[in-house]
């Protein structure tokens, strides 16, 4: 028999969580070939989180929660309950309940033909535009930055093989990108088309700062296009610059009466001012990455676990 483990990663789901799990345990009670467990990480949610996840583990003998001592990110949170995880599959879904945990057989069956990974995608998702926007975003970073194939959706929900999770919690750096951790392990991945549904209560907690965190956190963490991008943008500068003196030299030549421009002087300045500013902060983001890495900043840090009987549980 083998066996599947849940993985949520839990904020501000006190109400929504229950259902989650409720929704895990009646289908699979219709998978009769699988053994599961869920682990519960509670990104030190500021509500009543952590209480629900106690209720649910003295309830259920499959579940384990894990809370962290602080807000480390939803990231972390997953490579927490990877790591601990002991599944030939692992799946990684919402708390909020707009992933679908009754169609998690759709993901299973395509990783029992074969594959190594499967993403759950939408034919109409139900996030709000400025949400949308960020996953668009996301998705041209992923494919600009880390060689994502272009037919390939990226969501929160998804199964992968032992294997591929085996490699993934593997990366002990401070910044975890589970996304790139997963097209680092392996490139054969499919979708499967499944329901998303509207949120039951409350918004996401990605705001624009934490999106924006996000998204440098996939430019720097797996990558060295950036700098690479850097370079190019500097070199095309630099070109421009030049031609742009030469330009200069020839119009003076032929007209020494021209006078020559403040303005176009000071844009020149300010334009290529700032271009060296920008590379100077991306190359300083990438030396203070490695420094707080040699530092051996924690990924997360784990305040206390609970089961079933409700002792503490060795956790990794």
């Amino acid at each position: 028999m083998k066996k599947i483990s849940f993985v949520i990663p839990c904020y501000r789901s006190e109400h929504t969580l229950p259902h989650v799990v409720k929704e895990i345990n009646d289908k699979m009670a219709t998978m009769k070939d699988y053994d599961f467990d869920i682990f519960l990480i509670n990104d030190c949610s500021p509500d009543e989180t952590f209480s629900v996840i106690k209720k649910l583990c003295a309830e259920h003998d499959n579940i384990v929660g894990i809370s962290f001592a602080r807000n480390f990110g939803q990231h972390a949170a997953l490579m927490a309950g990877l790591r601990n995880s002991d599944g030939d599959y692992v799946v990684c879904l919402d708390d909020d309940g707009q992933t679908p945990a009754d169609e998690v057989d759709k993901l299973i069956e395509k990783l029992e033909d074969g594959y190594d990974a499967v993403y759950a995608s939408y034919a109409h998702k139900q996030h709000s535009g400025f949400r949308n926007f960020g996953s668009k975003v996301n998705e041209l970073m992923l494919r600009i930055m880390l060689n994502k194939p272009k037919e390939l959706f990226i969501s929160s929900y998804f199964a992968a093989k032992r294997f591929v999770v085996k490699d993934m919690v593997r990366y002990s750096n401070s910044y975890p990108y589970v996304i790139g951790l997963v097209l680092r392990a392996t490139k054969n991945i499919v979708n499967v088309p499944v329901t998303h549904r509207e949120r039951e209560e409350g918004s996401s907690g990605y705001t624009l700062k934490k999106l924006l965190g996000l998204w440098f956190n996939g430019f720097t963490a797996f990558s060295v296009k950036p700098l690479r991008i850097a370079t190019t943008i500097g070199a095309f500068s630099a070109v421009v610059g030049f031609l742009y003196g030469i330009y200069t030299i020839i119009r003076r030549l032929l007209n020494p009466d021209m006078v020559m421009g403040f303005s176009s002087l000071m844009a020149a300045v300010v334009f290529f001012g700032g271009m060296m500013m920008i590379m100077l902060g991306l190359i300083g983001e990438y030396v203070g990455r490695i420094y707080i890495c040699m530092n051996s900043s924690p990924q997360y840090v784990i305040r206390e676990t609970i089961s079933h009987d409700g002792s503490e549980r060795e956790i990794n």
